[in-house]
This record gives C-alpha cells, structure tokens and sequence, in this order.
C-alpha cells in the first residue's frame, strides 16, 4: 500500500468514525498534495508525499512556536493534536546520536575541518535524512561538530 493509498483509506475510516480533526488534517494534506503534484507537474511519489507531510509538520512547529508566545493555549493544543496524526505518516525520527554518527560520517569521508564547509556536509547529509531529522536539528549539530574540530 502506497503512502497516498494509506493516507486516502485512512481518511475514509475518520468520516465513518466522525473524527473531525483527523478529517480535517488527512484533507489537508491531500490538497498540498494536490497542489505540489500541480506545481511540479508529475505525480508524487513516497519521497515527496513524505516531503509534503514534513513541511505540514513543521508549519505546526512552528504555529505551535508562536502560539506558545502568544499564551494561547487553547490552539497550542489543536497544533499539537494535527502534529501527532502527521507524524503518524512520517518515519521515526533518528535520536540525537544517531544523528550526530551521521553527521559525523559524512564530516570524516568529505574531510571538512571548518564551519565553511557546512554547506557542503549538509547537501551531502540531508538526502540521506530525508524525513527522518529535522533540517534545523541536522543543522545544528553539523554546526556543533564543525565548530569543536
């Protein structure tokens, strides 16, 4: 079963059991499917359906972010709630030291010694990433390791 099989079926299963929220999410994410799909003008495969997931994720970290800010806790809650289904379709993410092993790999076979080259280690780090490490986390620890070598 494909992701965009998975997400659809699951969809169909909330309107029998009239979950509202998880409705209103899976429809969401199948609309910024649709819209990246037209975009792009092909049809998405797993990696970019994930790539879809993640940006909704991160749109809810970061609502989640302001909401907290705002003393608003009443939608720090409802952002919470739709992060938990999204990250229902993403695969688990890596713990920091798996991350940091990674990282570390990829430092020690492109021999980078500086901060300068943090760009470089993170176009070579983040393919291999790919829904399993937030960009900002990738990215703080690459910094983290270029920095004390």
């Amino acid at each position: 079963m494909t992701l965009v099989q998975r997400i659809r079926s699951d969809l169909e299963q909330s309107i029998r059991k009239e979950d509202k929220r998880r409705c209103l999410v899976l429809r969401l994410v199948l609309a910024s499917m649709r819209n990246a799909e037209i975009a792009q003008q092909k049809t998405l495969d797993d990696p970019g359906i994930l790539s879809v997931i993640e940006k909704e994720a991160k749109m809810r970290r970061e609502s989640i972010e302001a909401f907290e800010k705002g003393n608003r806790p009443d939608l720090v809650a409802n952002e919470k709630a739709e992060l938990a289904i999204l990250l229902e379709y993403l695969p688990e993410q890596m713990s920091r030291e798996e991350l940091v092993a990674a990282a570390r790999k990829v430092i020690s076979e492109m021999g980078a010694i500086s901060p300068k080259d943090k760009g470089k280690v993170m176009s070579q780090l983040m393919p291999q990433l790919k829904g399993r490490a937030q960009g900002q986390k990738v990215s703080d620890v690459v910094s983290e390791l270029l920095s004390s070598t």
